[in-house]
Protein backbone atom coordinates (compact mmCIF):
# COMPACT_ATOMS: atom_id res chain seq x y z
CA UNK A 1 0.00 0.00 0.00
CA UNK A 2 2.81 2.32 0.54
CA UNK A 3 6.89 2.36 1.66
CA UNK A 4 7.53 0.77 4.49
CA UNK A 5 10.43 3.03 4.78
CA UNK A 6 8.34 5.96 5.03
CA UNK A 7 5.72 5.29 7.33
CA UNK A 8 7.12 7.32 10.42
CA UNK A 9 7.23 10.83 8.06
CA UNK A 10 3.83 9.98 6.55
CA UNK A 11 2.48 9.43 10.07
CA UNK A 12 3.65 12.48 11.13
CA UNK A 13 2.51 14.70 7.85
CA UNK A 14 -1.25 12.90 8.55
CA UNK A 15 -0.66 14.15 12.51
CA UNK A 16 0.30 17.34 11.88
CA UNK A 17 -2.38 18.59 8.77
CA UNK A 18 -5.27 19.24 11.37
CA UNK A 19 -8.69 19.39 9.40
CA UNK A 20 -7.12 19.04 6.17
CA UNK A 21 -7.43 14.65 5.41
CA UNK A 22 -11.05 15.55 6.13
CA UNK A 23 -11.67 18.29 3.24
CA UNK A 24 -10.01 15.83 0.95
CA UNK A 25 -12.94 12.95 1.60
CA UNK A 26 -14.44 11.51 -1.32
CA UNK A 27 -11.94 14.16 -3.41
CA UNK A 28 -11.34 13.56 -7.42
CA UNK A 29 -7.93 14.83 -7.96
CA UNK A 30 -5.54 15.17 -11.17
CA UNK A 31 -2.02 15.51 -10.81
CA UNK A 32 0.87 16.37 -13.21
CA UNK A 33 4.54 15.53 -11.79
CA UNK A 34 2.88 13.15 -9.96
CA UNK A 35 5.79 10.82 -10.49
CA UNK A 36 8.70 12.92 -9.89
CA UNK A 37 10.46 14.16 -6.27
CA UNK A 38 7.26 15.88 -4.91
CA UNK A 39 4.71 13.93 -6.68
CA UNK A 40 6.06 10.63 -5.17
CA UNK A 41 5.57 11.86 -1.54
CA UNK A 42 2.41 13.29 -2.59
CA UNK A 43 0.91 9.52 -3.63
CA UNK A 44 2.61 8.15 -0.67
CA UNK A 45 0.85 10.20 1.50
CA UNK A 46 -2.26 9.91 -0.02
CA UNK A 47 -2.11 6.24 -0.25
CA UNK A 48 -1.68 5.78 3.44
CA UNK A 49 -4.06 8.49 4.58
CA UNK A 50 -6.85 7.04 2.46
CA UNK A 51 -5.69 3.31 4.08
CA UNK A 52 -5.82 5.34 7.58
CA UNK A 53 -8.47 7.60 7.43
CA UNK A 54 -11.01 5.61 4.86
CA UNK A 55 -10.94 9.01 2.40
CA UNK A 56 -12.56 7.42 -0.53
CA UNK A 57 -10.29 9.44 -3.08
CA UNK A 58 -9.96 8.63 -6.62
CA UNK A 59 -6.25 10.33 -8.31
CA UNK A 60 -5.45 10.10 -11.72
CA UNK A 61 -1.94 11.11 -12.51
CA UNK A 62 -0.45 12.21 -15.73
CA UNK A 63 3.21 10.84 -16.26
CA UNK A 64 4.72 10.38 -19.61
CA UNK A 65 6.06 7.02 -18.74
CA UNK A 66 3.57 4.39 -17.37
CA UNK A 67 6.22 1.49 -17.40
CA UNK A 68 8.84 2.92 -15.67
CA UNK A 69 6.78 3.90 -12.82
CA UNK A 70 4.78 0.56 -12.99
CA UNK A 71 8.55 -1.48 -12.21
CA UNK A 72 9.98 0.84 -10.31
CA UNK A 73 6.86 1.63 -7.61
CA UNK A 74 4.39 -1.08 -8.10
CA UNK A 75 3.28 -0.87 -4.82
CA UNK A 76 1.92 2.55 -5.90
CA UNK A 77 0.91 1.40 -9.00
CA UNK A 78 -1.45 -1.14 -7.85
CA UNK A 79 -3.23 0.59 -5.49
CA UNK A 80 -7.02 0.96 -6.16
CA UNK A 81 -7.11 4.65 -5.78
CA UNK A 82 -4.57 5.48 -8.65
CA UNK A 83 -5.25 5.75 -12.29
CA UNK A 84 -2.01 6.28 -14.54
CA UNK A 85 -2.53 8.16 -17.41
CA UNK A 86 0.42 8.32 -19.50
CA UNK A 87 0.94 11.07 -21.94
CA UNK A 88 2.94 14.76 -22.52
CA UNK A 89 1.76 17.79 -20.45
CA UNK A 90 1.65 19.75 -23.58
CA UNK A 91 -1.16 17.95 -25.46
CA UNK A 92 -2.43 14.91 -22.90
CA UNK A 93 -5.61 13.79 -23.77
CA UNK A 94 -8.27 15.46 -20.95
CA UNK A 95 -10.19 12.52 -18.81
CA UNK A 96 -13.77 13.07 -18.73
CA UNK A 97 -15.78 13.61 -15.70
CA UNK A 98 -15.56 16.57 -13.38
CA UNK A 99 -12.48 16.44 -11.00
CA UNK A 100 -12.56 18.83 -7.35
CA UNK A 101 -8.60 19.58 -7.59
CA UNK A 102 -5.68 19.66 -9.60
CA UNK A 103 -2.15 19.83 -8.26
CA UNK A 104 -0.31 20.50 -11.33
CA UNK A 105 3.55 19.96 -9.99
CA UNK A 106 5.04 18.72 -13.50
CA UNK A 107 7.61 21.10 -14.68
CA UNK A 108 11.55 20.27 -15.94
CA UNK A 109 14.36 21.76 -13.81
CA UNK A 110 16.60 19.93 -15.45
CA UNK A 111 20.15 21.61 -15.61
CA UNK A 112 21.08 20.16 -19.14
CA UNK A 113 17.92 21.59 -20.60
CA UNK A 114 18.96 25.20 -19.34
CA UNK A 115 21.82 24.84 -20.98
CA UNK A 116 20.59 22.38 -24.48
CA UNK A 117 17.49 24.10 -24.71
CA UNK A 118 16.17 27.10 -23.14
CA UNK A 119 13.02 27.76 -25.16
CA UNK A 120 12.04 24.14 -24.81
CA UNK A 121 12.01 24.76 -21.27
CA UNK A 122 9.93 27.84 -21.15
CA UNK A 123 7.62 26.53 -23.47
CA UNK A 124 7.01 23.45 -21.85
CA UNK A 125 6.53 25.45 -18.19
CA UNK A 126 4.04 27.98 -20.31
CA UNK A 127 2.06 25.82 -22.40
CA UNK A 128 1.73 22.96 -20.02
CA UNK A 129 0.18 24.82 -17.77
CA UNK A 130 -2.29 26.73 -20.21
CA UNK A 131 -3.04 23.23 -21.25
CA UNK A 132 -3.35 21.94 -17.31
CA UNK A 133 -5.81 25.30 -17.39
CA UNK A 134 -7.95 24.45 -19.92
CA UNK A 135 -8.22 21.16 -18.70
CA UNK A 136 -9.19 22.28 -15.12
CA UNK A 137 -11.66 24.71 -17.21
CA UNK A 138 -13.95 22.01 -19.01
CA UNK A 139 -13.68 19.40 -15.97
CA UNK A 140 -15.14 22.32 -14.09
CA UNK A 141 -12.56 22.14 -11.19
CA UNK A 142 -13.02 24.94 -8.45
CA UNK A 143 -9.46 23.98 -6.52
CA UNK A 144 -6.29 24.09 -8.40
CA UNK A 145 -2.62 24.60 -7.10
CA UNK A 146 0.38 25.59 -8.82
CA UNK A 147 3.53 24.28 -7.84
CA UNK A 148 5.89 27.53 -8.59
CA UNK A 149 9.07 28.64 -7.77
CA UNK A 150 11.33 30.90 -5.37
CA UNK A 151 12.99 31.06 -8.48
CA UNK A 152 10.25 33.73 -9.67
CA UNK A 153 12.35 36.46 -7.99
CA UNK A 154 15.21 36.65 -9.75
CA UNK A 155 18.79 36.91 -8.28
CA UNK A 156 17.74 37.51 -4.09
CA UNK A 157 19.96 40.14 -3.06
CA UNK A 158 23.20 39.81 -0.59
CA UNK A 159 21.82 42.38 2.03
CA UNK A 160 18.36 40.65 2.02
CA UNK A 161 18.53 37.86 4.27
CA UNK A 162 15.07 36.81 3.81
CA UNK A 163 13.12 36.84 0.29
CA UNK A 164 9.23 38.12 1.02
CA UNK A 165 6.30 37.26 -1.89
CA UNK A 166 5.74 41.09 -2.12
CA UNK A 167 9.66 41.43 -3.20
CA UNK A 168 9.40 43.36 -6.56
CA UNK A 169 12.91 41.91 -8.41
CA UNK A 170 12.87 39.51 -11.20
CA UNK A 171 14.80 37.61 -13.21
CA UNK A 172 17.09 38.92 -16.04
CA UNK A 173 15.33 39.28 -19.28
CA UNK A 174 18.30 39.23 -21.20
CA UNK A 175 19.50 36.07 -19.76
CA UNK A 176 18.64 32.74 -21.29
CA UNK A 177 19.59 31.27 -17.89
CA UNK A 178 16.29 33.07 -16.66
CA UNK A 179 14.19 30.74 -18.87
CA UNK A 180 12.70 28.69 -16.07
CA UNK A 181 12.19 31.35 -13.08
CA UNK A 182 10.25 33.49 -15.94
CA UNK A 183 8.64 30.76 -17.43
CA UNK A 184 7.14 29.86 -13.29
CA UNK A 185 6.27 33.78 -13.51
CA UNK A 186 4.41 34.00 -16.53
CA UNK A 187 2.70 30.56 -15.55
CA UNK A 188 1.50 32.16 -12.40
CA UNK A 189 0.26 35.11 -14.51
CA UNK A 190 -1.47 32.64 -16.43
CA UNK A 191 -2.63 30.93 -13.73
CA UNK A 192 -4.51 34.54 -12.17
CA UNK A 193 -5.65 35.17 -15.57
CA UNK A 194 -7.82 32.07 -15.80
CA UNK A 195 -8.93 32.29 -12.06
CA UNK A 196 -10.33 35.82 -12.91
CA UNK A 197 -12.14 34.74 -16.36
CA UNK A 198 -13.45 31.15 -15.47
CA UNK A 199 -13.99 31.05 -11.33
CA UNK A 200 -10.96 28.98 -10.96
CA UNK A 201 -9.43 29.00 -7.26
CA UNK A 202 -5.96 28.94 -7.81
CA UNK A 203 -3.41 28.86 -5.00
CA UNK A 204 0.46 29.83 -5.67
CA UNK A 205 3.33 27.71 -3.46
CA UNK A 206 6.31 29.10 -4.32
CA UNK A 207 8.79 26.49 -3.48
CA UNK A 208 12.47 26.82 -2.79
CA UNK A 209 15.13 24.27 -1.77
CA UNK A 210 13.96 20.61 -0.02
CA UNK A 211 15.13 17.33 1.19
CA UNK A 212 14.26 14.21 1.80
CA UNK A 213 13.53 10.78 0.21
CA UNK A 214 13.12 10.57 -3.97
CA UNK A 215 15.26 13.42 -3.88
CA UNK A 216 17.70 12.79 -6.96
CA UNK A 217 21.52 12.24 -5.84
CA UNK A 218 23.01 12.48 -9.43
CA UNK A 219 20.95 15.62 -10.87
CA UNK A 220 22.00 18.79 -10.18
CA UNK A 221 20.61 19.11 -6.51
CA UNK A 222 23.80 20.13 -3.87
CA UNK A 223 22.43 18.20 -1.06
CA UNK A 224 21.94 15.55 -3.49
CA UNK A 225 25.07 15.03 -4.86
CA UNK A 226 27.68 15.22 -1.51
CA UNK A 227 24.61 12.69 -0.11
CA UNK A 228 25.20 10.94 -3.11
CA UNK A 229 29.21 11.17 -2.29
CA UNK A 230 28.48 10.30 1.28
CA UNK A 231 26.72 7.00 0.48
CA UNK A 232 29.86 6.21 -1.93
CA UNK A 233 32.49 6.72 0.77
CA UNK A 234 33.49 9.30 -1.61
CA UNK A 235 34.77 12.92 -0.68
CA UNK A 236 32.38 15.06 -0.75
CA UNK A 237 32.56 17.74 -3.79
CA UNK A 238 31.90 21.61 -3.98
CA UNK A 239 31.67 22.80 -7.35
CA UNK A 240 31.45 26.05 -6.24
CA UNK A 241 33.22 28.69 -3.52
CA UNK A 242 31.34 26.92 -0.92
CA UNK A 243 29.68 30.68 0.29
CA UNK A 244 26.46 30.52 -1.59
CA UNK A 245 23.38 30.21 1.26
CA UNK A 246 20.40 28.23 1.06
CA UNK A 247 17.92 26.75 3.06
CA UNK A 248 16.05 23.25 3.27
CA UNK A 249 13.02 22.01 4.44
CA UNK A 250 12.33 18.18 4.65
CA UNK A 251 9.42 16.57 2.46
CA UNK A 252 7.33 15.75 5.25
CA UNK A 253 6.96 19.11 5.69
CA UNK A 254 6.34 20.28 2.35
CA UNK A 255 3.36 17.75 1.75
CA UNK A 256 1.92 19.57 5.18
CA UNK A 257 2.43 23.08 3.69
CA UNK A 258 1.17 22.07 -0.47
CA UNK A 259 -1.86 20.38 1.14
CA UNK A 260 -2.76 23.39 3.45
CA UNK A 261 -2.08 26.06 0.28
CA UNK A 262 -4.06 23.78 -1.60
CA UNK A 263 -7.32 23.99 0.78
CA UNK A 264 -6.80 26.88 2.76
CA UNK A 265 -4.91 29.63 0.59
CA UNK A 266 -6.15 32.71 -0.04
CA UNK A 267 -6.96 32.51 -4.29
CA UNK A 268 -4.51 33.91 -6.59
CA UNK A 269 -2.11 34.64 -3.42
CA UNK A 270 1.59 32.91 -3.63
CA UNK A 271 3.24 31.29 -0.55
CA UNK A 272 6.94 30.76 -0.24
CA UNK A 273 7.34 27.19 0.53
CA UNK A 274 10.59 26.34 2.76
CA UNK A 275 13.09 26.77 5.60
CA UNK A 276 14.39 30.15 6.92
CA UNK A 277 17.11 28.58 8.24
CA UNK A 278 19.89 29.36 6.16
CA UNK A 279 22.90 27.48 5.58
CA UNK A 280 26.17 27.55 3.52
CA UNK A 281 26.97 24.93 0.96
CA UNK A 282 30.49 24.15 2.68
CA UNK A 283 28.48 24.05 5.78
CA UNK A 284 25.89 21.55 4.61
CA UNK A 285 28.94 19.71 2.79
CA UNK A 286 30.78 19.72 6.00
CA UNK A 287 27.20 18.23 8.39
CA UNK A 288 27.08 15.60 5.77
CA UNK A 289 30.74 14.42 5.78
CA UNK A 290 30.62 14.55 9.63
CA UNK A 291 27.17 12.45 9.65
CA UNK A 292 27.04 9.43 11.66
CA UNK A 293 31.49 10.16 12.92
CA UNK A 294 32.44 9.27 9.00
CA UNK A 295 34.12 12.55 8.52
CA UNK A 296 34.85 12.46 4.78
CA UNK A 297 37.06 15.18 2.81
CA UNK A 298 35.02 18.03 1.71
CA UNK A 299 36.92 19.30 -1.47
CA UNK A 300 35.79 23.03 -3.20
CA UNK A 301 36.14 23.37 -6.45
CA UNK A 302 36.55 27.13 -7.02
CA UNK A 303 38.81 29.70 -4.96
CA UNK A 304 36.88 31.76 -2.49
CA UNK A 305 34.97 34.70 -3.66
CA UNK A 306 36.18 37.66 -1.55
CA UNK A 307 33.90 40.35 -3.21
CA UNK A 308 31.21 39.87 -0.49
CA UNK A 309 28.82 39.33 -2.97
CA UNK A 310 27.18 35.87 -1.08
CA UNK A 311 24.24 34.57 -3.69
CA UNK A 312 21.39 33.65 -1.08
CA UNK A 313 18.05 31.84 -1.46
CA UNK A 314 16.36 31.53 1.56
CA UNK A 315 12.58 33.16 2.05
CA UNK A 316 10.49 34.45 4.37
CA UNK A 317 7.53 32.64 5.25
CA UNK A 318 6.10 34.86 7.50
CA UNK A 319 2.77 34.67 5.43
CA UNK A 320 2.09 30.96 5.79
CA UNK A 321 2.80 31.47 9.08
CA UNK A 322 0.65 33.99 10.16
CA UNK A 323 -1.95 33.15 7.62
CA UNK A 324 -1.99 29.45 7.73
CA UNK A 325 -0.39 27.84 11.23
CA UNK A 326 2.34 26.59 9.09
CA UNK A 327 5.86 25.97 10.63
CA UNK A 328 9.48 24.17 10.18
CA UNK A 329 9.03 20.88 12.11
CA UNK A 330 12.02 18.85 11.46
CA UNK A 331 15.07 21.08 11.05
CA UNK A 332 18.49 20.24 8.91
CA UNK A 333 20.70 17.33 11.11
CA UNK A 334 17.35 15.54 11.17
CA UNK A 335 16.55 15.85 7.69
CA UNK A 336 20.02 14.66 6.91
CA UNK A 337 19.80 11.97 9.13
CA UNK A 338 15.93 10.99 8.10
CA UNK A 339 17.31 11.11 4.07
CA UNK A 340 20.56 8.60 4.57
CA UNK A 341 18.43 6.34 6.51
CA UNK A 342 16.13 5.84 3.97
CA UNK A 343 18.44 5.43 1.15
CA UNK A 344 21.00 3.17 3.38
CA UNK A 345 17.89 0.67 4.13
CA UNK A 346 17.04 1.19 -0.05
CA UNK A 347 20.43 -0.17 -0.78
CA UNK A 348 20.10 -3.16 1.71
CA UNK A 349 16.44 -4.26 0.39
Amino acid sequence: MFNILLEKDIDHIISHSGDIFDNLKGKRIFITGGTGFFGKWILETFAKANSDLKLNLEVVILTRNINAFRQNFKYLYNNKIFIFLEGDINNFKFPKDKFDIVIHAATDSNSELYKTNPLLMFDTILNGTRNVLDFAVRNEVKNFLYISSGAVYGKQPCELSLITEDYSGAPELNDINSAYSEGKRAAEMLCVLYSSKYGISVKIARCFAFVGPYLPLSKHFAIGNFMNDYLKDKAIEVKGDGTTVRSYLYSADLVIWLLTILLKGKNCRPYNVGSEIGISIRKLAETISAFSGKSLDVKVMTKLNDQGNTYRYVPCTGRAHNELGLFQTIYINDSIGRTLSFYLAAMQL
